[in-house]
């Protein structure tokens, strides 16, 4: 299964937006990377630092941007029209995702699905500091579970 159909999959999981949204939003971590290693079971540490660094340059350049004119768009904005603003925000939304799933084709393509034999937590573990700001361990724990 690619990368981008497990991870649509495991989205659907309860707990797993969460998660994913608490490591990104309050830990600086990239959602699609530590989903790509638990996916990967644990790549080796050169493509960790690959993913981290094609990861990072997409996040700061595509990622970043888009979200934060999504998250503009959520709030009325006078005088343009709410209907308006609410189609543009659902588009900015469709372009993010579009995003997201272009870098987790990359990723993919630096270690393959199940490559590594490590359990998520020793993957998000490894990703998270590969990331070079670890998220806190409870974080990345409560994700792990939330996949299971």
């Amino acid at each position: 299964m690619s990368l981008w159909d497990w991870t649509l999959e495991v989205y659907c999981l309860p707990g797993v937006p969460e998660a994913t949204l608490d490591l990104q939003d309050r830990h600086g971590q990239n959602t699609s990377f530590l989903l790509w290693a638990i996916w990967a079971e644990g790549p080796s540490a050169e493509a960790l630092a690959g993913g981290a660094a094609a990861a990072k340059a997409w996040d700061a350049t595509v990622l970043k941007p888009i979200r934060e004119v999504r998250r503009t768009l959520k709030a009325a904005f006078p005088p343009v029209d709410d209907g308006a603003r609410e189609a543009l925000r659902e588009e900015v939304k469709a372009a993010e995702l579009r995003a997201e799933r272009v870098l987790m084709e990359t990723l993919e393509t630096l270690a393959p699905a199940s490559s590594g034999g490590h359990p998520a937590l020793e993957s998000l573990r490894a990703a998270s500091a590969a990331w070079g700001s670890p998220a806190p361990d409870e974080a990345l724990a409560r994700l792990a579970r939330a996949l299971v």
